[in-house]
């Protein structure tokens, strides 16, 4: 892999990370017209509408090359990929969207962004070494968490549990990716995963809630930019910036949606967080990031020596 395709795939995963970051105020925003189920499954059905155009427009291009080979056997492979990673996203998009209900974009976002830490924790059972650097990110996140969060008799606020519980789906969810985006079609992977989460939700939404094309109507806006955009344009570019990243490098860059959540929380729907709450969204920010740093270094010294041999 060169330093090229990095580069590309970093600024594929920038980009998914300010949508995604944005995103958080328009589906704290759509909270107010309608409910969290009917409104994940209404935009991750426009997510799958907008994906549909481009498939088409691949598919074509594909079939006029040479490397085109098997398309009935990618798109099954594809489909059982997509419902494997579309369960985990349902999980933690829902939980996601629940939280919203009950706090704010901004500190749904940093605790959402835990799954920034949780990655090489979970790396343990996969038999990947966790390095001192991990613990110390581990750390200052739970303090900053702390600050954040905790209310004053030591207890998690409703919606920020939420976020937290769902930050661990988002954790499986890019190691998921991380596998799945390496042995098949990329764009029919978010197709199907970004369809079986709009089912579940959808089911979900019929048992639980009323559904209420007023309240739909409402939330126009914030639907279109959820789905369209964000589950559309940057879950398809999560995917793709995949590819050719290393989780390390992805969960670095993802996490940037937090700072992105923050603006957007500030300046659209004035948000403040005052000094405790920056004080935490900084030490989570830093708790974050510290993690991932010496094992960056540490692959590309692997592939370096790989080179070499």
């Amino acid at each position: 892999m060169n330093h090229q395709s990095q580069y590309k795939a970093s600024l594929l995963l920038l980009i998914a990370a300010c949508i995604w970051g944005f995103a958080f105020v328009a589906q704290r925003e759509g909270m107010s017209h309608t409910g969290p189920f009917t409104f994940n499954a209404v935009r991750f059905a426009l997510g799958a509408l907008s994906l549909l155009p481009v498939i088409y427009l691949m598919g074509r291009k594909s079939a006029s090359s040479a490397q085109f080979q098997a398309p009935k056997a990618s798109t099954k492979s594809a489909a059982i990929a997509g419902l494997c990673a579309g369960l985990i996203l349902f999980c933690g998009a829902s939980l996601q969207q629940i939280g919203l209900v009950y706090t704010t974009a901004g500190k749904a976002a940093f605790v959402t962004g835990l799954y920034i830490v949780i990655v090489p924790f979970l790396g343990l059972f996969l038999r990947q070494r966790l390095q001192i650097n991990s613990w110390v990110g581990a750390i200052l996140a739970v303090i900053g968490l702390y600050f954040l969060c905790v209310t004053d008799d030591w207890s998690l606020a409703k919606g920020d549990l939420y976020e937290l519980i769902g930050a661990m789906f988002w954790s499986v969810h890019i190691l998921l990716i991380d596998k799945l985006s390496r042995k098949t079609d990329v764009l029919k992977l978010s197709l199907f995963q970004i369809i079986t989460c709009s089912i579940l939700s959808f089911i979900a939404a019929c048992f639980t809630e009323t559904i209420d094309f007023t309240g739909l109507s409402k939330a126009l806006i914030p639907l279109l930019f959820g789905g369209i955009v964000s589950v559309g344009i940057a879950y398809t570019l999560q995917v793709v910036g995949q590819k050719n990243a290393n989780p390390t490098q992805a969960a670095i860059v993802l996490s940037m949606e937090t700072v992105f959540a923050a603006i957007g929380g500030y300046l659209i729907l004035g948000e403040q967080l005052g000094t405790r709450g920056f004080i935490g969204c900084a030490l989570m920010l830093i708790g974050m990031i510290i993690p991932q740093l010496p094992q960056l270094k540490s692959l590309r010294s692997a592939r370096l020596y790989s080179e070499l041999k």
